[in-house]
């Protein structure tokens, strides 16, 4: 039956969720407090394309007014967001430049916002996004927050950066616990962070140097790599599979770029 749903947090996965098992159900559904990525438009706009009624998406309330049946559908899914920004944070960390296409640039303006506040160079196309880094970025902080604020997702890459930048930048999570395990790895690559709660500092050192390091989950493990690119000496990640979870062909494409890095069974 449909209900009333008032999220305490403006969860992703939550929204996504009701709105799904709204769909199907007697009646309407309203859910307040819901989450606002662009991915919740994509969910809506993917269920429509089925036959479902929702609006809302991308506000404060989501209206699903329940249907008997969904249909097949073509739909085409949004670019990934976070992919395009993990390679934004590739051209700073590395002072390289890139030229990241088929993406949304409005969809990544906190991150642009900020690699701009570090002194990297972002010009914006209509489908495109240029990224040029300068030799070192300067220290900024960061405090993640749900969307358009800046994404926890694009936290532990921002703290790979963080940790070649000139000065000493603060790192504030705000969405996730546990969101800090890179620091350990990033450390023994000659990272200089504390970590206490839901805070790190990092002051930035001139350079980092290759060690062999573990990825515990997805981001960090994207950390890693971009902290691997900017090292000195050869960088070994193990636990690679969860990189593989989120990022198709993610050492290909950094190797068409120029990187040098490969994959060992």
């Amino acid at each position: 039956m449909g209900t009333e749903v008032h999220l305490d947090f403006p969860s992703v996965g939550a929204t996504e969720n009701i709105m799904m098992a709204a769909v199907l159900a007697k009646g309407s559904t309203v859910i307040r407090n819901a989450a606002k990525e662009p991915e919740i438009v994509d969910v809506q706009n993917f269920l429509n394309s089925m036959g479902a009624r929702i609006r809302g998406a991308g506000m404060d309330v989501i209206r699903i007014e329940g249907v008997d049946r969904l249909k097949g559908a073509d739909y085409a899914v949004i670019p990934d967001r976070i992919e395009t920004g993990t390679f934004m944070m590739a051209a700073a960390i590395t002072g390289g430049e890139i030229c990241v296409e088929n993406c949304i640039p409005e969809h990544v303006e906190s991150v642009t916002a900020k690699l701009r506040e570090a002194g990297a160079q972002v010009r914006e196309e209509r489908d495109r996004i240029i990224v040029q880094g300068r030799p070192r970025a300067r220290a900024v902080d960061f405090k993640t927050l749900p969307y358009p604020g800046f994404p926890t997702d694009m936290q532990p890459q921002a703290m790979a950066l963080m940790c070649v930048a000139e000065g000493i930048s603060v790192i504030t999570e705000t969405i996730f616990e546990s969101r800090f395990k890179q620091a350990e790895e990033l450390r023994r690559m000659g990272a200089n962070i504390k970590t206490e709660g839901r805070t790190a500092v990092i002051r930035g050192v001139e350079s980092l140097f290759g060690a062999v390091v573990e990825a515990y989950d997805l981001r960090g493990g994207a950390s890693l790599t971009l902290a691997g690119l900017a090292a000195e000496g050869t960088t070994t990640i193990e636990g690679i599979h969860h990189i593989d979870r989120g990022y198709d062909g993610f050492d290909e494409k950094l190797r068409s770029l120029g990187a040098n890095i490969r994959r060992m069974a």
